[in-house]
């Protein structure tokens, strides 16, 4: 099987020179077009998914190692 590290460095040199090629960064893009705050804002939102979604998991470990410790 191939290995898509290749594939990925090209990618990250393209967006590279794409990104080099705008006068303006994204940042300033979005805080002229006054979209700074939706970014933000879907940017918590996925952080405190994947916050509750290692606290659900810790909790299921938890009560897993409860019940083996239990059995023994």
């Amino acid at each position: 099987m191939r290995s898509k590290k290749p594939l990925l460095i090209l990618a990250f040199a393209l967006s590279s020179l794409l990104g080099k090629a705008q006068d303006v960064t994204w940042d300033e893009t979005f805080r002229q077009n006054g979209k700074i705050n939706v970014v933000v804002g879907v940017m918590a939102i996925i952080f405190i998914g994947i916050i509750g979604y290692l606290v659900l998991q810790d909790r299921k470990i938890s009560r897993l190692e409860k019940q083996m410790k239990s059995k023994k």
